[in-house]
């Protein structure tokens, strides 16, 4: 299967280096036409390009199709503006990088309100903004890829990195529920865990790290979640070339009775609840809520039975294997939600 963009429109947000830059060169050169976006940056004399228009050049020097856009993603009337020309220009966009970032790492302790804030506002609103601005669009088009960045530090932790791990586990979340909500268009959402050598993570690296950990070794990995054939509401850990689905699962769970529910009985029970060696995936809030409904009333049928009527059922059960049952696994949970 060869992947390419011929003429499909993609927005590459934070593009004018590091990771953002290798995603937009690679969507070019299989034929995208890029927005490359941006912030401008302070002390930018008259004349001089900025870092977007730079990398815009190099996509149009080598044959390619782009435009440059300045401005702030974290500024929602501004991002309006770009999707705005974007549509106005080239008429649709298919595909939406929210790469965009900024770090401000300091142990919690020592943290103030606004860098926390701060951090948010790039990674989570600014995801939000410019994912609000292009959704009506790829909602009439029946058709859309969106990519969210997260990181192992909102998935799994990362010392001295509370603001940047909120943030990064918050747009875990808003994949999720716009991987739900975008599906009957024709939207698929995903999201890239990069672990990258680039400015915003320059110093944490040595040398021989540095050299390993390159945008163009992630690179290939956003391509792929933002292509025609790509998955959706999918997770992907990739660094030097290895690339690794990362996924939230649950314990099979255990029900405990009206009688049994305490603390000390969920710390008797902490092993087989704990036990992960048999995992559910859940598809949504309330496939959750269903499987728990389910446990509950399974087990309370089972324990309301006589034990004559329970010894019966498995003699019969045992005597009759081609006999089918309702179950509680027929019951389906539903909820209006405004569309």
């Amino acid at each position: 299967m060869t992947v390419n963009f011929n003429e499909e429109v993609a927005i590459v947000t934070g593009a004018g280096g590091g990771l953002g830059r290798s995603h937009a060169l690679s969507l070019a050169q299989r034929g995208a036409r890029v927005v490359v976006n941006d912030i401008a940056p302070k002390g930018n004399g008259a004349g001089e390009d900025s870092p977007a228009e730079l990398v815009a050049k190099e996509i149009i020097a080598s044959g390619g199709s782009a435009i440059a856009h300045s401005c702030d993603v974290t500024d929602a009337p501004a991002v309006q503006t770009m999707v705005d020309r974007v549509i106005g220009e080239w008429g649709r966009i298919d595909v939406l990088i929210n790469n965009a970032g900024i770090l401000r790492d300091r142990t919690f302790a020592k943290m103030d309100v606004d860098e926390f804030r701060s951090v948010l506002d790039v990674h989570l609103m600014g995801s939000v903004h410019c994912t609000k601005a292009v959704w009506p669009h790829m909602m009439s088009q029946q058709y859309g890829r969106i990519l969210m960045t997260t990181s192992a530090s909102g998935i799994y932790g990362n010392f001295g990195q509370s603001n940047y791990g909120a943030a990064k586990s918050g747009v875990v979340g808003l994949m999720n529920v716009l991987a739900i909500e975008g599906e009957r268009y024709g939207i698929r959402v995903n999201a890239l865990a990069p672990t990258a050598a680039t400015g915003m993570t320059e110093g944490l690296f040595d040398q021989a790290s540095w050299d390993v950990m390159s945008p163009e070794s992630i690179t290939p990995g956003a391509v792929f979640l933002v292509s025609e054939g790509a998955p959706t509401k999918t997770i992907l850990g990739a660094g030097g070339g290895v690339f690794a689905v990362a996924k939230m699962v649950e314990a099979a769970g255990v029900f405990l009775s009206h009688d049994e529910r305490s603390p000390e009985a969920i710390a008797e029970q902490w092993e087989a609840i704990s036990d992960i060696s048999a995992t559910v995936i859940t598809g949504s809030a309330f496939d959750q809520t269903g499987r728990y409904l389910e446990m509950t009333t399974s087990t309370e049928a089972e324990t309301s039975q006589p034990e004559t009527t329970q010894a019966t059922t498995r003699e019969t059960a045992a005597s009759e294997p081609s006999a089918t049952q309702t179950t509680p696994s027929d019951q389906t949970v539903t909820a209006k939600v405004q569309s």
